[in-house]
C-alpha cells in the first residue's frame, strides 16, 4: 500500500471512528461525515487520474455534488432541532416523542 492510499484510508477510517464514537453533537456527526466524503472526493479524483480514463473524470465531479447535497440537509436538520429542542445533542431526540 502506497502512503498516499494509506494515508487517505486512514482519514476515511479515521472519519468513520469519529461518526461511531463522538455521538454527543450532531454538528460532530456531520462533521465526520463531511471529512468521510472529502477523503472518498480526492482517493476518486487521484484514482480516475492515475487510470487516464475519460470515462471515470464525471465520478468525483458527481460524489462532490452529491456530498454538496449531503452537507446542505444535514445542516438543515440541524437548524432545526435547534430551533425545536434548543439544542444539537443526539441525547435529547426521541423519535418516539412527537
Amino acid at each position: 500500500m502506497t502512503p498516499v492510499h494509506f494515508s487517505f484510508s486512514s482519514a476515511f477510517i479515521l472519519g468513520l471512528m469519529g461518526l461511531a464514537f463522538h455521538r454527543t453533537h450532531l454538528l460532530s456527526a456531520l462533521l465526520c461525515l463531511e471529512g468521510m466524503m472529502l477523503s472518498l472526493f480526492i482517493a476518486l479524483a487521484l484514482w480516475a487520474l492515475q487510470f487516464e480514463a475519460t470515462s471515470f473524470s464525471a465520478a468525483p465531479l458527481l460524489l462532490l455534488a452529491f456530498s454538496a447535497c449531503e452537507a446542505s440537509t444535514g445542516l438543515a436538520l440541524l437548524v432545526a432541532t435547534a430551533r425545536t429542542h434548543g439544542t444539537d445533542r443526539l441525547q435529547n431526540l426521541n423519535l418516539l416523542q412527537c
